[in-house]
């Protein structure tokens, strides 16, 4: 008993040491975006529209982009738990390979978009600069990608806190870089949205770049040099990593399809009505970047475990992880539903988004432990090579199950924003209850395997 205790506890600081950096990571990931908005704030309405559009739009491709990526997770962490250096090596070239060759689709699907802003009914005043924006925010996709290959390799290495500060240091670039470039600052001319898409692109390039030289660093310190018998392409090996990539990056794409309808949808309400989804969306934004760290770090916990062949290690990883996912979700929604007011009145003031703000945070509260273990669940499997189910899971949920029954109440019984977004809190809780019973069976199946 004192052992499995020991067990547990062990394992438990060594999952809070990982995850805590991948959170504080994917908070990074969402402070480039609120820099870049700040930032052109002086410009007026149209630049903060300008910037809010290119980077809505960019937005899908790259995080498809990215996802693709997601195959690493298990196939670098169980080569690390075989503690074969050279595979985990191996791995990282063929990611490099997959990030070049999906960015060139990507970019021109973003280049081609560039040009067709103002046949959609966007005005002029934004749609001019938001188009010359996404073009040159373009050039950051490759970085961007490459940054995305580095760093599910080095999540799968254990090497999590040069991830954190390589996203404190970009975020800084980010900053100075709107400072210069978009009033002209230091002799710089004044490029105002060009000068921030630039300022990205260039932070873009600093995370690519920092995360492969630490990645070479950590290597070459380990005895393990990094590219001294660096991969060539190898169709098998890719073909491989997009088995388990396309169904994640699917995934990831559907969840945010999903939402990203729900706003666009809500668009049809009352203004009160979008400007209190987007306030209450911020929120459970936010607070879905913790479990979405816990994620990554359940991937890669599960994958050590499993290629180590300690299946009863990896099973404990995996319900340590959605332990920790569920936990601060319900701390979460104990928030949501105590002091709902003064979180609405952070955002504004208006009598009329005061009064429907704190009855959609309840509606929040309610799903926020299920959108735990769905997002939690999703690593945990991937850490197994699982990553088809959560795919097939969002689809039916959202596109079957919630966003049909959310219009219907929303738009047919004229239940307004507050039947959009029942509609979503059913589709997650079927997400995470289809995941769970996933997750359970196949980590009892790896135990009797």
């Amino acid at each position: 008993m004192e052992l499995r205790k020991a067990n547990w506890r062990r394992e438990l600081r060594a999952m809070v040491s990982l995850a805590v950096p991948v959170v504080l990571s994917e908070l990074g990931w969402m402070a480039m975006g609120v820099v870049d908005t700040m930032m052109v704030g002086r410009l007026g309405p149209a630049a903060i529209g300008a910037v809010a559009l290119g980077n809505a739009i960019c937005y899908t491709p790259s995080i498809f982009g990215i996802g693709l990526m997601l195959g690493l997770d298990t196939l670098v962490s169980q080569a690390y738990g075989r503690e074969d250096h050279d595979e985990c090596h191996r791995w990282l070239a063929q990611g490099v390979y997959l990030a070049c060759f999906a960015s060139a689709p990507i970019m021109v699907g973003i280049w081609l978009a560039s040009f067709g802003l103002a046949h959609f009914g966007i005005t002029a005043v934004v749609a001019e600069p938001a188009s010359t924006y996404l073009r040159l925010l373009n050039w950051g996709t490759l970085p961007l990608l490459l940054y995305g290959a580095t760093r599910r390799y080095l999540q799968g290495v254990r090497q999590v806190r040069v991830i954190t500060l390589t996203y404190v240091f970009a975020n800084l670039v980010n900053w100075f870089g709107n400072w210069v470039l978009i009033y002209g600052k230091l002799g710089f001319p004044a490029l105002g949205v060009d000068g921030s898409a630039i300022s990205t692109v260039l932070a873009r390039v600093t995370m690519g770049v920092a995360l492969m030289g630490f990645a070479w660093r950590y290597e070459r310190g380990r005895g393990h040099p990094l590219f001294q018998h660096w991969a060539a392409p190898q169709m098998a090996r890719l073909k491989r990593l997009l088995q388990l990539g396309a169904p994640a990056a699917g995934q990831v794409l559907i969840e945010v399809g999903a939402w990203n309808l729900a706003t666009f949808s809500a668009g049809y309400l009352t203004p009160v009505a979008l400007a209190t989804h987007q306030i209450v969306l911020n929120y459970a934004s936010v607070t879905y970047m913790v479990p979405l760290g816990v994620s990554a770090a359940a991937a890669v916990s599960v994958g050590h475990a499993l290629g180590a062949g300690d299946a009863p290690r990896a099973r404990r990883a995996g319900w340590l992880a959605l332990g920790l996912g569920t936990s601060f979700m319900l701390l979460a929604a104990v928030v949501f539903l105590l002091v709902p007011r003064p979180l609405i009145e952070l955002f504004s003031s208006d009598p009329q988004v005061l009064a429907v703000g704190p009855g959609l945070l309840g509606i929040v509260a309610a799903f926020e432990v299920f959108d735990g273990i769905q997002t939690v669940s999703t690593g945990a499997l991937r850490g197994l090579g699982e990553t088809q189910a959560p795919m097939w899971a969002n689809l039916i949920a959202y596109f079957v199950l919630g966003l049909p029954l959310g219009f219907f109440l929303c738009f047919g019984l004229r239940w307004g924003i507050y039947g959009l977004w029942i509609g979503l809190t059913v589709a997650l809780v079927f997400v995470a209850l289809a995941l769970l019973v996933r997750w359970r069976r196949d980590a009892q199946r790896q135990i009797l395997a």
